[in-house]
C-alpha cells in the first residue's frame, strides 16, 4: 500500500515521558498503517500554564490541540457548560468488558466518556522487609487495618522504627482508605459526604496510629518530597501505602532499599473487604478543535486501550495499564527496572485485587476540595489532633456553601 501523505496531530501535555510515549505509539502506528500516516506535533507545558492556555483555545474556538493530556483533579473543570472534548464512547464502549471501567468512568458525564487514563493507580502496600523481618511480621498476615495496628505495635516495639507515615499536605495517605471503606469525598452525585461517618471513624484511626506512636508524620509534609525520599531510602519506616505508579519513585529516589520492598495488596476494613483503590490518572482527551477526529480517535485507542499500547505503558513508563489481559502478558514478567527493584511478580498483586476496586467521584470543586485539606485539615486532624467529626464537617460546609 503506498504511503499516505502524513496527518498532523497536534498534542498538549504536561509530563515529557507522556510526548515519549506517544511518540514511540505514532511510529508503530505509521508502520502498520501506511496509508494512514500520522505527524505528531507535541508540546509540554508546565502545569499550571496548560489548563489556562486549554481553557483559553476552547473557549475562543480555535487555538487548541487535537489531543491533549488533563490531569485528574483538573478534569471535571473541562466537563462543565458547554463541553468543548469530543465523546469517546465507539472507542471506548467496545473495549469496557476489557478495562478497569473505573479508569473511564471517572473522565465521564451524563452517559458520555471524554477521557481514557493511563494506568488504574492500583492503591497496594510497599513493606521493607528488613524491617518486618526484624520484627518477626510476614505482611500476609496483615488482612485487615485493625492487624495493621496490632503488627504496626510490634514493628515499633521490636525495631524502634514507625510502622508508616501519614501525610498532612497531601491526600494519598486517607483518599484510598476512605475508598476502600465505600466513602469518597463526593458522592456519585456530587454531594459532600467529607463528614460522613465512615470517614470520621477512618481519621479517628489514622489519628489513632499517631498518637500511638505505630505511625509518625511524613518527613516533608508529603510523599513527594526530598526530606520523606531521605527518610524512607535510610530504612525509615517499614512500610507505605501508595499507587502502583509510586514504584517509579523507589526506581528513582530510593535506590538503597532495591531488594528489600515487597509489595502487597492493602488491607482491608473488614475480613473479605475491598484491598485496593484506584488513585490519581491523567485522561487522555480529543477537543471539538481536532481536524480529524475519528483518526485521532483510532490513534487514542491504538495507544491506551488495545494490548499492544497498554505493554508499551508498562515498559516505558511503569504504569499498571488498564486493559486487564495485558496484566498476564508475558511482557509483564520480563525483566525490568521494576521486577529487577521488588524481586517479584508485580502483576500477580493487580490480578489479585483487580476486582476490588470502588469508583472515586470528582467534580469541578474537587480541587477546592483538596486544597483545603491540604492547606489546613489534614494539619488540624494530625498534627492538632482536633476532633475528627468537627474539622470535616467544618471544610465540607464550605464546599456545601459554594455549590
Amino acid at each position: 500500500v503506498a504511503e499516505s501523505e502524513p496527518t498532523t496531530i497536534t498534542f498538549w501535555t504536561f509530563q515529557e515521558i507522556h510526548i515519549k510515549f506517544y511518540e514511540t505509539m505514532a511510529e508503530k502506528w505509521n508502520e502498520a498503517n501506511p496509508d494512514r500516516q500520522i505527524n505528531l506535533e507535541s508540546l509540554a507545558l508546565a502545569d499550571a500554564d496548560i489548563y489556562s492556555a486549554l481553557q483559553i483555545a476552547l473557549q475562543s474556538g480555535t487555538g487548541a490541540p487535537d489531543m491533549v493530556d488533563i490531569e485528574i483533579n483538573k478534569y471535571q473543570n473541562f466537563l462543565m457548560g458547554d463541553i468543548q472534548l469530543l465523546p469517546l464512547n465507539d472507542i471506548v464502549e467496545p473495549e469496557l468488558e476489557n478495562i478497569v471501567q473505573s479508569r473511564v468512568n471517572v473522565y465521564s458525564k451524563d452517559g458520555n466518556y471524554y477521557g481514557i487514563c493511563f494506568h488504574v493507580g492500583a492503591e497496594v502496600m510497599y513493606y521493607n522487609m528488613e524491617i518486618l523481618d526484624e520484627a518477626g511480621v510476614d505482611p500476609a498476615d496483615i488482612k485487615t487495618w485493625d492487624d495493621f495496628y496490632n503488627y504496626g505495635k510490634i514493628v515499633v516495639e521490636k525495631t524502634g522504627k514507625p510502622m508508616s507515615t501519614i501525610e498532612t499536605g497531601d491526600s494519598w495517605t486517607q483518599w484510598p482508605m476512605f475508598s476502600q471503606a465505600g466513602s469518597d469525598f463526593f458522592d456519585a452525585d456530587g454531594n459532600v459526604i467529607l463528614d460522613n461517618e465512615t470517614n470520621v471513624e477512618i481519621v479517628t484511626y489514622l489519628q489513632k496510629l499517631l498518637q500511638d506512636g505505630i505511625c509518625i508524620l511524613s518527613p516533608g509534609g508529603y510523599h513527594h518530597t526530598e526530606e520523606y525520599y531521605g527518610f524512607m531510602n535510610q530504612g525509615g519506616a517499614a512500610c507505605i501505602w501508595m499507587p502502583m505508579w509510586y514504584m517509579g519513585r523507589f526506581t528513582d529516589y530510593m535506590p538503597d532499599l532495591a531488594g528489600k520492598v515487597k509489595i502487597y495488596p492493602a488491607p482491608a476494613w473488614t475480613e473479605g473487604g475491598y484491598r485496593s483503590a484506584v488513585m490519581g490518572g491523567t485522561g487522555t482527551s480529543i477537543t471539538n478543535q481536532a481536524k480529524d477526529p475519528e483518526l485521532c480517535k483510532e490513534f487514542l485507542a491504538y495507544c491506551k486501550l488495545s494490548n499492544e499500547g497498554c505493554k508499551e505503558i508498562w515498559t516505558m513508563l511503569g504504569f499498571d495499564p488498564i486493559r486487564i489481559e495485558t496484566w498476564s502478558d508475558p511482557i509483564m514478567q520480563e525483566p525490568n527496572i521494576y521486577t529487577e527493584y521488588f524481586d517479584q511478580d508485580v502483576f500477580a498483586v493487580l490480578l489479585e485485587v483487580k476486582d476490588e476496586f470502588n469508583d472515586i467521584h470528582m467534580n469541578s470543586l474537587s480541587p477546592t476540595m483538596e486544597n483545603l485539606l491540604e492547606t489546613e485539615g489534614w494539619t488540624r486532624l494530625f498534627v492538632n489532633f482536633e476532633d475528627a467529626q468537627t474539622v470535616l464537617t467544618e471544610i465540607a460546609d464550605m464546599i456545601r456553601a459554594e455549590q
